[in-house]
């Protein structure tokens, strides 16, 4: 069973999640000590064995839980805040229940990433969630990269350390004229959603950040660019020692086109020397 805890305001807890962590038999958490601090917060006494499931261990911890649940005792997966197996903990346990054809179920509740959605006043008919982006600058711009042409709204968490450089590389890639909003500390005391541009959020970030946060992006306009008007300028900047990926995620970027298909278009304009 999965079940999905608060994200700062306790009075989020749902009676079932009470009732899970009281009457599981076991209890697999992300962090035993965040558990055992959110059940005395919620009044409820844990009486079930509880167990660590992070990241690192998730994998290995799996056959023990499979054969508890085989066994017939319920085993309740929580993370530290949220839903568990959307960037948390979780995925690996599910898909070993599906495989060993073991129940699964899930309490629902908390979770950033609608919340962050719900409240961005950016469109939310149809959305992607990302994860987190990478840390490295180069593959970071190649992953904004792969959004060039992305219709959906976007979601995605970043760490505060990082969130400067990571507006940053998507007013570069993106655009500064793109529209996001910046969710900060979801639910809790200083709760904050700063809505605007790239290049406006990028220069506020640029100051410091503190606290959860969860970007959202919005999706890219429908744009008609022929990507072979885009091949000289790749070459261009190839000839003047830019790398031909990096070039063609620049340009693509700016052209609003994919950047593989760009990147297709100067391999075959190459071969053909036209």
């Amino acid at each position: 069973m999965l079940a999905a805890t608060p994200l700062g305001n306790l009075d989020d807890a749902s009676p079932r999640l009470r009732t899970a962590l009281a009457e599981a038999e076991v209890i697999a958490a992300e962090d035993t000590r965040r558990l055992r601090q959110l059940a005395a917060s919620l009044g409820v006494t844990v009486g079930g064995r509880v167990v660590s499931c992070y990241d690192a261990v998730e994998a290995s911890r799996a056959p023990g839980l499979i054969e508890a649940i085989r066994e017939g005792q319920t085993v309740l997966l929580v993370t530290d805040a949220g839903m568990p197996s959307v960037s948390d903990p979780g995925f690996r346990l599910v898909a070993a229940c599906v495989a060993a054809d073991l129940p699964v179920t899930c309490l629902p509740g908390p979770s950033a990433v609608t919340t962050a959605l719900a409240v961005s006043g950016l469109p939310s008919d149809r959305f992607a969630f990302e994860g987190f982006p990478p840390r490295k600058p180069g593959e970071r711009r190649r992953w904004f990269a792969d959004l060039v042409t992305e219709r959906r709204t976007v979601v995605f968490f970043e760490a505060p350390h990082r969130l400067a450089a990571t507006l940053a590389a998507a007013a570069e890639v993106l655009g500064g004229g793109r529209q996001a909003a910046v969710c900060r500390e979801l639910t809790k005391t200083y709760e904050e959603v700063r809505r605007g541009d790239l290049a406006e959020l990028s220069a506020w970030a640029a100051d410091g950040v503190r606290g959860e946060i969860t970007v959202v992006l919005a999706g890219a306009e429908a744009v008609e660019t022929d990507p072979a008007a885009l091949v000289a300028e790749v070459e261009s900047r190839v000839a003047e020692g830019e790398r031909l990926k990096d070039a063609v995620s620049v340009v693509a970027a700016a052209g609003g086109v994919g950047r593989k298909e760009l990147y297709d278009t100067v391999l075959r304009s190459r071969s053909t020397g036209r």
